[in-house]
């Protein structure tokens, strides 16, 4: 009786809703961190087990063509239509049926349509591959195009598994829809280390698929303890799949516009020094561990919210939410760009710096992040405004604004890079990015009024304050440690970056509790709640005042 009453409560916290922003974004920051830490294991399970050789990059390779169509036909429909759609009639006790019955319709016309593009990749598969590994021979691109054969079904079921999410997202209940990503990694784990054993370089591929599966079965157990049932048929004239089908096509070219912004940013590396192309993935990555932490977490624990808010045409609501969640932005980003800046160095040779990428690359690669740290707060504030957008069903002014800021990213870069070499990319990457939060900041602003800059500002003077000496601190302790640790070892180079950081850290929240920071009592309030269980889950996400 004790082990079947301990299994229900598991069960039902698995699948509890979250009661705030900041209780949501705290559930998907931490596990999107935890499911980031098991994706650099699986890098270094693939690396150790296969270097770098023909299997992996036949296995990378594979990768494009799928995931280019999982984000073009997926993340471009379900990012911006579903979740304001869903929660329209979710919130609405008289309408959950109602919810479930577009959901169902959703997943089959999603279904189909992906089923259908990957039949036809499925056949052109040999061809294809010819284009995307043009440099590889024969035996390599026959390796490709079967990796590419079994991931297309892995994104087949991906795709299914994100329709099962964004439901978990509309609903709040986050933590299922955060742990899905860490047993997709746990199933490519699977593949290297015994799949591959059994079935040969394919395992690998098929360890995505169970990856993918695994994904799919945590968030389709939550769907179903909510209350869906799946059935087998689609209302293809029903009007909230026709709003969802109009929203999709901004969308994708939106999505679409980001990946060839990068991907000439990437083609701009090839014209420069050799190993530019790689220094600028690995800054690439290295900031985008704090942006995806920080700005996706919170953009998907305030979109149902900013959602709901506009299916109540409630415009206060809705601007205080964004408010409360760019302050929280602020708050973790912008110490985290100081950290981040001071000690870039550490930062990447902990990362990267082993082998053949000598301190030279690190120096090369360490500059560029420099830079890319400077855009840490725009890059998540967009991720927030966008979602306002789309909350307000339009898919159109992201698209516009992205647009223009990949043209200036582009341009920018290529002036740069002629001076800077590939730090100066990462300066149009980050002027992109202003220009993109500028643009759209402006014509959210215009669209509700106001968006309470005036509080904004408050805090972000108390957030400055304390990040200067957060730097200050970091800066005055790394030749300090030095002195003590030497710098010669990874452990050393850890060990430094690790004490400074960790002690430029406490000096900010030091200072941001004497200067009476709201957005640290939020987080100290939303830890007593959710560890100490000394506070009812509640939250005021209207400012004090409006700007």
């Amino acid at each position: 009786m004790f082990e079947i009453s301990t299994t229900r409560r598991v069960f039902k916290f698995l699948n509890n809703e979250s009661k705030s922003v900041v209780g949501a974004a705290a559930i998907v920051g931490m596990l999107s961190f935890a499911s980031r830490i098991v994706g650099l294991m699986r890098d270094r399970i693939l690396l150790g087990h296969f270097g770098a050789g023909s299997t992996l990059d036949a296995y990378y390779a594979a990768f494009r063509l799928p995931d280019l169509l999982f984000s073009l036909l997926v993340v471009g429909s379900l990012s911006a239509g579903f979740i304001p759609i869903f929660t329209r009639y979710w919130h609405n006790p008289l309408q959950k049926k109602r919810a479930w019955e577009f959901a169902n319709n959703a997943l089959n016309a999603i279904g189909i349509v992906m089923a259908a593009a990957c039949a036809t990749l499925f056949v052109f598969a040999d061809p294809l591959s010819e284009l995307m590994a043009p440099g590889f021979d024969a035996v390599q691109r026959g390796l490709v195009a079967d990796n590419t054969r079994v991931m297309l079904l892995a994104q087949f079921v991906l795709a299914l598994s994100v329709v099962y999410g964004s439901v978990l997202q509309g609903m709040k209940r986050f933590l299922l829809f955060s742990l899905a990503p860490i047993f997709y990694n746990v199933g490519i784990i699977a593949g290297a280390l015994w799949l591959t054993p059994a079935f040969g370089p394919i395992g690998l591929a098929w360890g995505v698929v169970l990856g993918a599966f695994l994904h799919f079965l945590v968030q389709l157990y939550g769907a179903l303890e909510a209350g869906y049932r799946y059935k087998p048929h689609l209302s293809r004239k029903d009007p909230d799949l026709r709003e969802l089908a109009r929203l999709t096509g901004p969308r994708m070219l939106g999505v679409a516009v980001n990946q060839i912004s990068f991907v000439a940013l990437t083609v701009l590396a090839t014209t420069l020094a050799v190993g530019s192309v790689t220094v600028f993935q690995v800054a690439y990555n290295i900031q985008f561990f704090v942006v995806g932490i920080v700005g996706v977490s919170y953009a998907i624990a305030a979109f149902p919210a900013l959602s709901e808010a506009i299916e109540s045409r409630d415009n206060k609501r809705f601007i205080g939410t964004f408010e409360h969640s760019i302050r929280h932005i602020l708050f973790f980003s912008v110490p985290l760009m100081l950290v981040f800046l001071v000690l870039r160095a550490q930062i990447v040779r902990v990362v990267a710096g082993a082998g053949l990428f000598g301190w030279a690359d690190t120096i090369r690669a360490a500059d560029t992040l420099a830079f890319f740290t400077l855009s840490f707060a725009p890059q998540c504030a967009v991720y927030i405004l966008a979602r306002g957008f789309f909350a307000l069903r339009d898919t159109t002014t992201p698209l516009t604004m992205g647009a223009v800021s990949a043209v200036l990213s582009f341009v920018s870069g290529l002036y740069f890079a002629r001076e800077l070499g590939v730090a100066g990319m990462a300066i149009g990457f980050t002027v992109g990015a202003f220009a993109n939060c500028v643009l759209l900041w402006v014509s959210l602003r215009q669209r509700m009024g106001t968006l309470h800059e005036s509080s904004i500002l408050r805090s972000l003077y108390v957030i400055v304050t304390a990040a200067t000496a957060c730097a200050v601190t970091v800066q005055f302790l790394k030749p300090l440690i030095v002195v003590l640790v030497p710098l010669d070892t990874f452990l050393g180079v850890l060990f430094q970056g690790l004490v400074a950081g960790g002690a430029g850290l406490v000096a900010y929240v030091a200072i941001c509790h004497a200067l009476k920071s709201r957005e640290l009592a939020d987080v100290l309030a939303g830890v007593q709640r959710r560890v100490l269980k000394k506070a009812e889950p509640e939250e005021t996400v209207v400012a004090e005042g409006a700007g």
